[in-house]
C-alpha cells in the first residue's frame, strides 16, 4: 500500500469496514467503494472476494492517483478500476455502472463548520465534509444498490441519528451495527453499519462491539482477528 508519510493513511476504520462487508456479503459479484481514498477498502475486498469486479470513485486528486498506483502495484487492474470525480455528480454516477450487490463507504467524520482544517490538503478532505458527509454517501448508495444488496458505511460513532434519518428517507434499514472501542473503558472510536433495502430478504439484526486494546494497553483478540483478516502475521512480542 503506497501512502504519503504525512498525508492521509489507511487505518482501523478501513480494515473494519472491509471486514464487516465480508461478514454480510462474503461473495459479492460487483462492488463499489464510495470515496475510495487510497483504495484500502477496495484492496481488502478484492483480496477476500477474488471473483468480484470492483469500482471506486474518489474526488481528491492526490488520493485518486495513489489508488491507481496501489491497484497497479497489486496487479488488480483487470478487475478493479477507479473513477476520478465527486460521488454526488450525476455524470460520475452514470459512469460507474451498477447495480452493485455490495457498496462500501468511509465518509469524512466532521462537518466543515465544526472542525479545524488540517494543514495537509489530502488529510483535510479525508476528515472534513467539504464534499458532503454520511448523507451524501447514503443518497448515492441508494441509487446504485442492487435490490438485495448490502451497503456498509463507517462513520463517527455519534452519527447514528444522522444515518437513521437519511436511511429512512431512502428506504434503507440497518441490519448490523459494529461499535469500535480503541481501549477498554474509553468512548467508542467509530462505528460501522450494514444496511439493506427495506424490502430485502430479512436477516437477524446484529450488534457487536470490537475492542482493540484492553485496559493494560495490550492488543485484544478482536485486534488480532482484524490483523489476521488483513493478512498480516501475528507479532511475537517479548516484554523486558
Amino acid at each position: 500500500m503506497f501512502q504519503r508519510t504525512k498525508g492521509h493513511r489507511f487505518s482501523s476504520d478501513d480494515v473494519v469496514t472491509a471486514w464487516v462487508a465480508m461478514q454480510h456479503c462474503p461473495a459479492p459479484t460487483r462492488v463499489l467503494d464510495l470515496g475510495c481514498g487510497l483504495g484500502s477498502v477496495l484492496l481488502h475486498v478484492a483480496w477476500c472476494a477474488p471473483h468480484s469486479t470492483l469500482v471506486g470513485v474518489e474526488a481528491q486528486a492526490m488520493s485518486f492517483a495513489l489508488a491507481r498506483e496501489n491497484i497497479a502495484h497489486n496487479h488488480l487492474g483487470d478487475r478493479v478500476s477507479v473513477h476520478h470525480g465527486d460521488l454526488r455528480d450525476a455524470d460520475v454516477l452514470g459512469s460507474l455502472g451498477g447495480p452493485f450487490d455490495l457498496i462500501t463507504g468511509t465518509p469524512p467524520y466532521f462537518p466543515a463548520e465544526t472542525a479545524t482544517d488540517a494543514l495537509d490538503e489530502q488529510r483535510a478532505f479525508a476528515r472534513i465534509e467539504y464534499r458532503g458527509g454520511i448523507e451524501a454517501y447514503v443518497e448515492t448508495a441508494a441509487q446504485l444498490l442492487a435490490a438485495d444488496g448490502w451497503f456498509v458505511i463507517c462513520s463517527d460513532a455519534d452519527a447514528a441519528s444522522r444515518l437513521a434519518g437519511v436511511a429512512a428517507d431512502h428506504q434503507l434499514s440497518v441490519r448490523g451495527r459494529y461499535v469500535i472501542v480503541p481501549r477498554a473503558g474509553r468512548p467508542p472510536l467509530f462505528a460501522v453499519w450494514a444496511l439493506r433495502r427495506e424490502h430485502a430478504a430479512p436477516t437477524p439484526a446484529l450488534e457487536r462491539q470490537l475492542t482493540l486494546r484492553d485496559e493494560a494497553g495490550e492488543r485484544t483478540a478482536d485486534a488480532k482477528m482484524l490483523r489476521a483478516f488483513s493478512g498480516f502475521p501475528e507479532k511475537d512480542t517479548v516484554r523486558r
